[in-house]
C-alpha cells in the first residue's frame, strides 16, 4: 500500500478477488503527483497484477498528465492481455475523459462492485 501527501496525491492499492484495486485521492497533475502514480503502477505491473480497477471517486482535478498516467497503465494491460476499468468518473475528471474521448475506449463503471464483476 502506498500513499502521498494529501495536497496532492493519495494512492491505496488493495487486491480482492485477484483484482488490484487502486483507490486515488487529491489531484493528479504534472509534477509529484505523476511521478508518484506512475512509480506506483510500475510497481504494480512488476507485481505481476493482470486486472487492475482504478477508483477516481475522490479525485478532485486531472491534467493531461494525470490522464496519460492513466491511458498508459491501459495500453500496458491491454497489449499484455489484463484487464482494466475506471470507477468514480464524476464532476472535472468525467468531463475531462469525455471531452479526451476516452470515455469510448477505456471500460468504466459507475461503482467498484459493476468493475469487478466486469473483469472476471
Amino acid at each position: 500500500m502506498a500513499t502521498g501527501s494529501a495536497t496532492t496525491l493519495e494512492i491505496t492499492t488493495r487486491v480482492a478477488d485477484g483484482v488490484t484495486l487502486v483507490d486515488l485521492a487529491g489531484r493528479i497533475n504534472i509534477g509529484e503527483a505523476s511521478d508518484k502514480l506512475s512509480a506506483e503502477f510500475d510497481h504494480i505491473l512488476a507485481a505481476g497484477a493482470r486486472k487492475i480497477v482504478v477508483n477516481l471517486s475522490a479525485v478532485r482535478a486531472v491534467d493531461s498528465t494525470g490522464i496519460s498516467m492513466i491511458v498508459k497503465i491501459f495500453l500496458a494491460l491491454s497489449q499484455g492481455g489484463g484487464k482494466f476499468a475506471l470507477v468514480g468518473l464524476e464532476g472535472r475528471v468525467h468531463e475531462a475523459f469525455r471531452l479526451t474521448g476516452l470515455l469510448s475506449v477505456i471500460p468504466h463503471f459507475p461503482d467498484e462492485a459493476a468493475a469487478l464483476a466486469s473483469l472476471r
